[in-house]
């Protein structure tokens, strides 16, 4: 997760921060299978703002006008009715579908 303060008049990036530090760990309880805790996600954009904030100490949080959030594509993220999590998430290099699509281009075509 990464976070950057840009100036919006000029584009200037004022700090930028990313979590974790090190490569965010992937749960794969079979070969092929990565998942990741969307907890994880949401504890790592809290650190990387809480730092891009301490960086620049003369920006008040509330002159903030806009936010663009950043981290991994295609996850699927299943939550219940009240959006709680509902299991880790299956994330982009999850390869346990690829027999499916396979048999699909093989069956469908092109």
């Amino acid at each position: 997760m990464k976070a950057s303060l840009v100036e919006a008049a000029t584009g200037k990036c004022v700090a930028s921060a990313f979590y974790p530090k090190t490569e965010a760990p992937i749960i794969a309880k079979q070969p092929g299978w990565a998942e990741q805790d969307p907890a994880m996600w949401l504890g790592s954009l809290k650190l990387a703002t809480a730092d891009v904030l301490s960086q620049a100490p003369a920006v008040n949080p509330q002159d903030i006008k806009a936010i663009g959030i950043s981290y991994q594509m295609h996850g699927l993220v299943c939550v219940d009715k009240d959006l709680h999590v509902l299991r880790p998430a299956i994330i982009w290099c999850d390869s346990r579908a690829v027999p499916y699509g396979q048999q699909a281009w093989e069956h469908l075509g092109k």
